[in-house]
Parts: C-alpha cells; structure tokens; sequence
C-alpha cells in the first residue's frame, strides 16, 4: 500500500538537499570521488579496494573534508589534515578533498548540468503556491550546481559548505544545517519538511525537529533511509504532484 505523503502546500517551509535531490549531481559527485580514491588506494596500497557502497558509507551528504577523514579512517589510514587551501596533489585530507573538487568542477563545467524533471515540476509548483523554499546542501559547490541548473532564483536561502565553514556548522549528521536553514528561512522546523537522499541528511534533519523527513531513494536504499529518520521515502519527488495540484490550483 502507497505510504501516505505529507502536504507540502502546507508546510511552513520546504528545505532541500541539492545533489540527488534537486540534481543529478550525486552521480558527478561519485564519479570524481572514485577516479580520486581509486588513485589514492592504489598508489598507498589500501585494501580493500574503493566501492559505490563506500560513497554511501561514508562521503554522501557530508562535508568534503568530513568524508575524506571518515573513509580513510574507515581503512585505518590516517594522514594530516593540512590546510583549506592545500593544492590539490598535496597527500592531506585537504588536498585530497581539494583534488576531488577540482574533478567534480571540470566536469561540470564542461557538460553543465540539468535538474531532475519531477523535481523541477514540484519546487515550480510550491514556488507558485508562496511556499518558503531553500536548499541546505554539504557542498561548496552548491551556488554554481543550482546557477548552472537555472533553479537558483527558486530558494530563497542556500546554507552550503561556505556557509558551514564560515559560521563553523558541523557536518551532517549533525543538526546544525538543516537548524541554520530553518533559521535562515524564517521557518519553524516542526512546522516544515525537508527532503534529502543521504542517510546523514536524513538523521541531520530529524535531529534537527523537522515534522517530515521525505527520503529519496536514489540508491541509498529505503530502509537505511527510514533508519536514519526518514518519515516517508519516494523513488522520485515527482510522487508529490498529484497530492499538490488540486490545492495549488485552488489557490491560483
């Protein structure tokens, strides 16, 4: 029987993860991670070797750094953090994560990026509706992924990995995101919804009060999802449209 999906028309305010969520650039995201860790282990002979299941583990929804440190530390490495502006063939948590960065970048911007269709069709459909819109997204990419996108003009508030770094929010799991986006919007947590496709999102955004936790299971999986606080998981936000469309077209 389909799980009964909560109404975002009359949410307080809607908050999004962007890569997997709004983008498909998880997929960038993965494959730059695993072009970097793949050269990595194999150069420092770590077993075993790096997996997709690894991208779920241990990087998905954290801050680039966090997720460096977390993996290596999964395969009992440990190397020095060095320093935010470590170039990227520096062998420091930094410059790995700097590496990976500059792969991700040169992607895409050499073959752009577009949103997920069911995605676009329902922050369309709150935008129009005057629901309160934003993205709280772990990465530093987060401006240029949504300019590039065409949606940034959507989300009244973006809190991202700047946003993180500078104001010294920790990193998902942790509530501190998704609480600053709240903030940030002007939104109560436990009037509003939030939507992520990574278990540490997921647990961020339930510890953080939200009333509806959406999952969207891109491949992370529904039950781990669930586990990490997830109040409903959909294949796709596309799920949403027709619980939406008879009240926006009310309220037109």
């Amino acid at each position: 029987m389909p799980e009964s999906l909560p109404d975002l028309l009359a949410a307080e305010g809607v908050l999004f993860d962007l890569d997997g969520v709004l983008t498909p650039t998880a997929e960038v995201h993965m494959r730059a991670w695993k072009a970097v860790f793949d050269d990595v282990f194999t150069r420092w002979g770590i077993e075993p070797a790096y997996t997709d299941a690894d991208y779920f583990d241990y990087v998905d929804g954290k801050k680039r750094y966090d997720g460096v440190a977390s993996l290596l530390r999964n395969r009992n490495v440990e190397v020095p953090f060095g320093a935010v502006d470590d170039p990227p063939e520096a062998e420091t948590i930094c410059g790995i994560g700097n590496r990976k960065n500059a792969a991700f970048a040169a992607e895409l911007r050499r073959d752009g990026i577009a949103p997920y269709p069911g995605s676009l069709a329902l922050v369309e459909r709150l935008h129009a509706a005057g629901v309160p819109l934003g993205v709280v997204s772990s990465s530093k990419n987060a401006e240029e992924v949504l300019a590039a996108a065409g949606i940034r003009s959507f989300f009244r508030i973006v809190v991202d990995g700047v946003v993180a770094e500078r104001d010294g929010l920790a990193s998902k799991p942790a509530p501190d995101m998704f609480r600053q986006g709240a903030i940030a919007l002007g939104v109560d947590p436990a009037l509003s919804v939030a939507v992520e496709d990574a278990t540490s999102g997921a647990a961020s955004a339930a510890a953080a009060g939200y009333a509806h936790v959406v999952g969207v299971d891109r491949g992370t999986g529904a039950d781990a999802l669930r586990a990490a606080g997830a109040t409903v998981v959909v294949d796709d936000l596309d799920r949403f449209l027709s619980t939406t469309q008879t009240a926006t077209s009310e309220t037109a």
